[in-house]
């Protein structure tokens, strides 16, 4: 049978999710308790590859297994094995042919900004702090030129093997609540550091450091007229969409954490 979970994670202290050879990983601690409460190697599918320092509220992963469990059990025994920086939500059964990354139709990421002259103390982690003032309007306007179908290779960092640069983004926002300012974005897929980088020309944009507009920087096609690519920490995974499973499950508003 195949089960699919939910899972958060402050990914502070981790050289992203994929597992490595010399390097502490997400996948690793999970699949290390799966096998501790198994008695037996288990390989997990994850929704998406999130890099050193990019957090999760709702990255979705998959495994099979021979051992037929209530779901309160599965999560206690996963999350009694992981470090207190990882947390399964949830765990339900799902069709033979269901893969967390395949079968997502959509991701979404949010992105924060804290915006003022004093230092973010208490948010350092989870964060990207900015002192100039940013010009909100101007931050809208860039944004809305994301939207649709879009060769994103101005967006894509060089190591990006992917062979599609083509992507295409169906919901861009900005939200402002006090000192914070979370972008969201959601689209069919992403490529490596796109949205980092998509956050790292808009506020070099709002800041007057880059005078080319969205549009002209998709037109070039090339990665050198775009900005800086935004540290990591700011970055939260907000989870896939799936057509044939309940999304309420999946999915997390990062604003409403930051209110409460």
């Amino acid at each position: 049978m195949k089960y699919a979970a939910t899972l958060e994670y402050d990914g502070t202290n981790f050289s992203g999710f994929q597992r490595q050879k010399n390097a502490i990983t997400i996948q690793q601690r999970i699949e290390e308790s799966l096998e501790k409460i198994t008695n037996n190697k288990i390989t997990i599918n994850y929704s998406g590859r999130t890099d050193a320092g990019v957090h999760a509220l709702s990255q979705v992963f998959d495994f099979q297994t021979d051992i037929n469990r209530d779901n309160s059990s599965w999560i206690k025994g996963i999350n009694s094995n992981l470090p207190r920086s990882i947390a399964v939500k949830n765990i339900f059964k799902v069709p033979n042919n269901f893969d967390s990354r395949f079968s997502a139709i959509k991701r979404s990421y949010a992105y924060v900004i804290y915006n003022s002259k004093n230092k973010p103390l208490f948010f350092e982690n989870y964060c990207y702090w900015i002192s100039n003032k940013l010009d909100i309007s101007k931050m809208e306007n860039q944004l809305s030129m994301f939207l649709g179908k879009h060769d994103f290779s101005s967006f894509r960092s060089t190591n990006c093997n992917s062979k599609n640069p083509v992507k295409t983004i169906d919901n861009i926002s900005l939200e402002k609540k006090g000192n914070f300012i979370i972008l969201n974005v959601a689209a069919n897929a992403f490529l490596q550091n796109m949205v980092r980088i998509m956050i790292g020309t808009i506020i070099d944009i709002a800041k007057s450091e880059n005078n080319l507009s969205i549009k002209d920087i998709l037109e070039k096609c090339d990665r050198n007229f775009a900005g800086r690519t935004a540290p990591a920490k700011g970055l939260f995974f907000l989870g896939p969409q799936y057509n044939d499973l309940k999304q309420s499950t999946m999915e997390t508003d990062l604003l409403d954490r930051l209110k409460n």
